[in-house]
């Protein structure tokens, strides 16, 4: 396979290198792969606008990071379990909490439903089990919420798709591994 070298801001185009220095801004830093994302300045923008949109939907930010890494863990991104890893317990979550996320069952009802459904959709491609449906609508979520869970599982999918394609270097600690 052809090996995809992490751009440097120089590298991409004016469009990228505002979505670059806006990620500096907001984080500190470019991660490896959104600046490889960042090829494409349509693509890079077109992920941060949906995540910054989701952000403000109806999921916590705590039941954002269980998503990315039920998600992550079923596609065996370890790029993004990494990052999400870190991102989970800057949240909240323990370390714990987030390999129990990974395993598919917390000590949470509303979480589980949340992560049961989003590693059936990520499994079964679109195609969840009709429990763990019924499951989420019980747990107090609505058609609305259902869309939004899509969107985020679709961010994921593409950031965990984008490492799989380039494999490019990890610049978060590794998370542990889950047994």
């Amino acid at each position: 396979m052809k090996s995809i070298p992490v751009p440097t801001r120089d590298q991409v185009s004016p469009g990228s290198q505002a979505s670059f220095d806006l990620l500096k801004h907001r984080i500190g830093k470019v991660p490896n792969l959104y600046a490889t994302i960042g090829y494409s300045e349509h693509a890079l923008k077109a992920f941060l606008d949906l995540d910054e949109t989701l952000n403000k939907g109806v999921f916590t930010p705590k039941e954002r990071e269980a998503v990315s890494l039920i998600v992550s863990e079923i596609n065996g991104c370890a790029y993004c379990l990494a990052g999400h890893t870190i991102l989970a317990i800057k949240k909240g979550f323990t370390k714990q909490e987030t390999l129990d996320i990974r395993r598919g069952q917390t000590g949470d009802h509303k979480l589980n439903a949340i992560i049961q459904l989003a590693a059936s959709i990520s499994q079964n491609k679109g195609h969840a089990e009709e429990s763990t449906l019924d499951a989420f609508y019980t747990a107090g979520f609505d058609h609305g919420a259902l869309m939004e869970l899509v969107g985020l599982i679709s961010l994921r999918v593409f950031t965990n798709y984008a490492f799989a394609l380039t494999q490019i270097p990890i610049d978060f600690p590794a998370a542990d591994p889950i047994n």
